[in-house]
């Protein structure tokens, strides 16, 4: 199988812009040959963060997601600025959802397509250890509520639907491989 692009871009057509999403209509020409129309939403890179205590507990952070009409249960995550570095983006997250900051940041690989279908979005996942608690200050559009699980107990939580948001099954499961082959034990 080739890896080209068997797409032909005709013409780009911004829809929709707001400070965190960009939707864009291509005209194409489709790899079977015929016209047609791609949407794209296009992000800012998205971070997430497996924040694990010496005594193997992990940091959830609980909200309501609005497109979903659900409650989610999750690693904390977040988007970089505009010219913010993916560690810098996640470091501000960490602190500003959970109150908590790192000594020890591991990357647990990158980059991550979270919809490669209809978005460009790109994530980072990282792991920060040697943790220090201080206050949340979350931003006015979130209502946070901070858990702290053991790390197996957000293990199964993913294995049984409990967690379904994306970055944190990919942080999680990434970081449950690091640590075995670290030789750490999940407790």
């Amino acid at each position: 199988m080739s890896s080209h692009n068997p797409w032909k871009t005709l013409e780009q057509r911004m829809v929709y812009s707001n400070p965190w999403i960009t939707v864009r209509e291509d005209k194409v020409i489709r790899p079977d040959g015929k016209p047609g129309i791609y949407g794209v939403v296009e992000t800012r890179i998205a971070t997430g963060v497996v924040a694990l205590t010496e005594d193997m507990q992990v940091y959830l952070v609980g909200q309501y997601r609005y497109p979903l009409d659900a409650y989610s249960w999750e690693v904390p995550e977040g988007g970089a600025d505009p010219g913010e570095e993916p560690i810098e983006a996640i470091q501000r997250e960490l602190r500003e959802e959970a109150g908590i900051t790192a000594r020890k940041w591991t990357s647990l690989g990158g980059p991550i397509h979270l919809s490669n279908c209809f978005s460009n979005e790109i994530a980072y996942a990282y792991l920060a250890e040697e943790l220090e608690e201080n206050e949340p200050d979350p931003e006015g559009t979130e209502v946070l509520e901070v858990r702290r699980v053991p790390f197996q107990t957000a293990i199964d939580m993913v294995h049984e639907g409990a967690i379904t948001d994306a970055m944190s099954i990919i942080a999680l499961l990434r970081a449950e491989h690091y640590i075995k082959q670290t030789g750490r034990r999940a407790q």
